[in-house]
């Protein structure tokens, strides 16, 4: 007697699914190790006193004290 035809698929459809699974896990292993990172610092972008975008953080200026007042 042969096995049914619904048995058979099943069991293919079961293991294309486990193979697109390992495979999925692979390239997201393969992902990881050639990653260059994505660090914080890598990513910031800092506006300059001329509305220009640069990567490199401004210098800290002291307050100026034109902008006080006697109260």
């Amino acid at each position: 007697m042969a096995k049914s035809q619904a048995t058979f698929m099943k069991k293919q459809l079961e293991k294309n699914r486990a193979k697109k699974k390992e495979d999925k896990e692979h390239r997201k292993q393969e992902r990881q190790q050639n990653s260059t990172g994505g660090k914080l610092e890598d990513m910031m972008a800092y506006v300059n006193e001329n509305g220009e975008l640069s990567s490199t953080p401004p210098e800290l200026k002291p307050p100026s004290k034109q902008n006080e007042r006697k109260i």
